[in-house]
């Protein structure tokens, strides 16, 4: 039987491999925390809180070594670049059976880079580190979501919208502890706190079986994959999402600055932002499933696209209350698309789909950010966040043509039961 999304079911019973029959019973009742995901949801929660800690950090940083503002920002560059390349081409060996020992590589290239933070004084020692950090965050991001997704195929929405919300508050308390631990201790505090932290890390995850890989010996190539109409739609609605999310992280504070917002409610309206996400992405993941991702999309982009453009036209009450909205509509297109790749992905392509993903996603945030400031800048408030919103309608709407797609979690189910 032919799949319109992506080809042959041929190939896919998939398990965790060994006797993963009876702990994918286990944890297929996803309605408890097992040991096994709430380790990978904690290594999650523990890689964003190194990058928020580290992203915090850049202007001490600076001002502590006399870099420049080009200098810091190739040092943020190099974790961004490393990441990216790490998704791309590194994700493939998680779905060949390696997943556990992707983390396990991935968490020792962190600690090693937090570790050279501690002592680095020279430029080229900051960007080595980063580049080591990203390296080690992008191996063990679709090698966790891989494992999340076999582990437990009928509870997948839940379980990556959980992710989800442990990544964004690991991301939200990075900063808080960092700032907390070099404003006390100094400046070399918190990565000292955090290599001990990611050596740590290696002990629970240690203790997680290896995913296996599929039974099809077919390798499929990230071109291949994106030839899949199921796959193009994921992907341009995580653009649609990421377009968005670049404007806030380099437009927001601006914005509210440029509308005469204090310093105080600046930060309130960021970790206000992120709250919903925490609380409501396990909800949008099980709705993404149940219902379908791309029916989920359609109304959570939808609303953070007429957010974003009345982010261009409003006084600065309406802006503040319209972002709570908008945050609640981020919490569930988040998973939606991770639900959405997961099932537009070929069971031997699991990791590699989440991996194109993230790639994207970094790619897409930066450059909406780096276009948004001199747009921002050229033009006003009014002009970038409307094309942003018309924008990511475009990239919806052709996100809802090309989805036709066979879940292939319902193959993966059918095995695990």
């Amino acid at each position: 039987m032919c799949s319109p999304g992506y080809g042959s079911t041929r190939g896919m019973a998939m398990t965790e491999g060994g006797t993963e029959h009876t702990s994918a019973a286990s944890d297929v009742d996803g309605t408890r925390l097992t040991w096994s995901m709430a380790s990978l949801f904690l290594l999650t929660a523990l890689m964003s809180l190194g990058y928020g800690s580290v992203f915090t950090l850049l202007a001490d940083i600076r001002d502590r070594f006399g870099f420049s503002d080009g200098a810091v920002g190739v040092i943020a560059f190099a974790g961004l670049f490393s990441g990216v390349l790490s998704q791309l081409f590194l994700a493939r060996f998680s779905d060949r059976g390696h997943a556990v020992t992707m983390m396990r590589i991935g968490i020792a290239f962190a600690t090693f880079g937090m570790a050279w933070m501690v002592v680095s004084t020279e430029l080229w020692q900051w960007i080595t580190a980063r580049l080591l950090l990203g390296l080690g965050s992008g191996m063990i991001g679709p090698a966790i979501r891989r494992v999340i997704i076999t582990r437990a195929p009928q509870h997948v929405g839940t379980n990556l919208g959980r992710q989800t919300a442990f990544d964004v508050a690991g991301f939200v308390l990075g900063p808080v502890l960092g700032a907390g631990l070099a404003q006390v201790f100094g400046l070399r505090a918190p990565f000292i706190v955090l290599t001990v932290a990611y050596g740590l890390a290696i002990i629970p995850v240690g203790r997680i079986r290896d995913s296996h890989p599929s039974a099809s010996t077919e390798r499929g190539r990230t071109r291949d994959l994106l030839r899949l109409p199921a796959m193009q739609s994921a992907l341009l609605s995580a653009v649609s999402f990421y377009l968005t999310i670049g404007m806030f992280e380099a437009l927001w504070a601006i914005l509210l600055r440029d509308q005469d917002a204090p310093t105080w409610l600046i930060g309130v309206t960021l970790s206000l932002f992120t709250l919903p996400m925490v609380v409501f992405a396990p909800r949008g993941g099980t709705v993404a499933q149940r219902r379908g991702p791309i029916a989920v999309v359609s109304i959570s982009l939808t609303v953070a696209a007429l957010a974003t453009f009345s982010y261009g036209v409003s006084p600065l009450w309406l802006i503040i209350a319209v972002s709570g909205i908008h945050a609640v509509a981020d919490a569930f297109t988040m998973p939606a698309n991770q639900v959405a790749v997961a099932i537009s992905s070929p069971p031997e392509q699991l990791a590699v789909g989440q991996g194109l993903l993230g790639a994207i996603g970094l790619m897409v945030a930066a450059l909406s950010a780096l276009v948004g400031a001199a747009v921002y800048d050229a033009y006003g408030r009014t002009v970038i966040f409307t094309a942003t919103a018309v924008l990511m309608l475009l990239c919806l709407l052709g996100a809802r043509q090309r989805w036709r797609a066979r879940p292939a979690l319902d193959d993966i189910v059918d095995a695990a039961a």
